[in-house]
């Protein structure tokens, strides 16, 4: 057993895995204990911003499976408005520095749950109502599933019609190279990123999926209650799949060596052809600087990788 100070940190180090979010022109990573933000402004050059993580992201609930997947997710909520409000700021040339306030970011995330729980809650159940009559109630509750699935799969490719949303995409394409080249242990240089791809197993895409999968198994044998009550339950049932989700999504990402895990990742790492794009060396260079800054932060040597390749990240990107 080694018994070095080098040993140990880097056993402390392996504990944890590095993993961000694609922001307008930009990349945020998140850290043990920071978070840090890159954005290319308009004049060519890059800023960073970094803030300590608050004491609730890195408590002892983080890190209780199955109370973990809540907090983290709330967690990514929060950090993902804050870069995506400062990242706009700052490529729109304005001041950078000045603070989102707290009732702005809340009202927008809260603008966004309503669309997300009216498209894919409302809108599908409205749907299966309508052919309700001639199905039945298992059925009911599979097609269901399906269809916000599909809605799903639209909302995606309406998306990406959007010239400034493939712009986000790219720089998610090179926040996972850079994550992928880091776990392989590689240099963080923009001509060993670009050799890695732009799918990883700790996507939020793939998350997403693996929800909506979870999602119809749950909801298969719930009944066919009146519309508003399977409305009802379907959001209160959520917490409990995304927590679920998560600890799948990790199990996963801890065993891609075994075949069968593999097999289940596939869909997942496909379906981020939709959400990823191949980034030019300007964008990679963007990812490498955030990640940088907080593997900086950490006091850890951007060479030195993490436990294993694909490990999942304490956030899906």
């Amino acid at each position: 057993m080694c018994a070095r100070p080098s040993c140990l940190s880097e056993t402390v180090a392996k504990r944890f895995h590095y993993g961000g979010q694609a922001v307008l022109e930009g990349v945020m990573m998140r850290g043990r204990t920071n978070v840090a933000i890159a954005v290319r402004r308009r004049e060519g050059d890059i800023v960073v911003r970094q803030d300590r993580l608050g004491t609730w992201a890195t408590s002892r609930w983080a890190q209780v499976p199955l109370l973990r997947g809540p907090v983290v997710l709330v967690e990514t909520l929060i950090l993902g408005m804050r870069a995506l409000y400062y990242s706009a700021a700052m490529a729109l040339e304005e001041d950078g520095e000045q603070q989102v306030g707290a009732p702005v970011i809340w009202a927008a995330a809260a603008f966004g749950m309503v669309l997300a729980v009216g498209l894919f809650v409302a809108l599908p159940l409205l749907i299966v109502h309508f052919i309700d009559p001639f199905i039945s109630a298992t059925l009911s509750n599979v097609a269901d599933g399906v269809i916000r699935l599909i809605v799903f799969l639209l909302y995606l490719n309406v998306i990406t019609l959007i010239p400034d949303i493939r712009r986000v995409f790219a720089y998610h394409g090179a926040e996972h190279k850079t994550i992928n080249a880091y776990e392989a242990g590689e240099d963080l240089e923009v001509e060993r990123a670009r050799l890695y791809g732009t799918a990883h197993s700790r996507c939020g895409t793939g998350f997403i999926l693996i929800v909506l999968v979870i999602a119809i198994l749950a909801h298969a044998f719930l009944g066919r209650p009146a519309w508003w009550l399977r409305f009802l339950e379907r959001l209160a049932i959520l917490p409990v799949i995304g927590a679920f989700s998560y600890e799948l999504m990790k199990f996963f990402a801890d065993h891609m060596k075994n075949w069968l895990v593999r097999i289940s990742l596939a869909p997942g790492l496909a379906l981020q052809v939709m959400t990823t794009r191949e980034p030019d060396d300007g964008q990679l260079e963007v990812a490498i600087t955030a990640l940088r800054t907080v593997l900086a932060a950490d006091g850890q040597a951007a060479a030195e990788p993490p436990a294993e390749a694909g490990s999942p990240a304490t956030q899906p990107s």
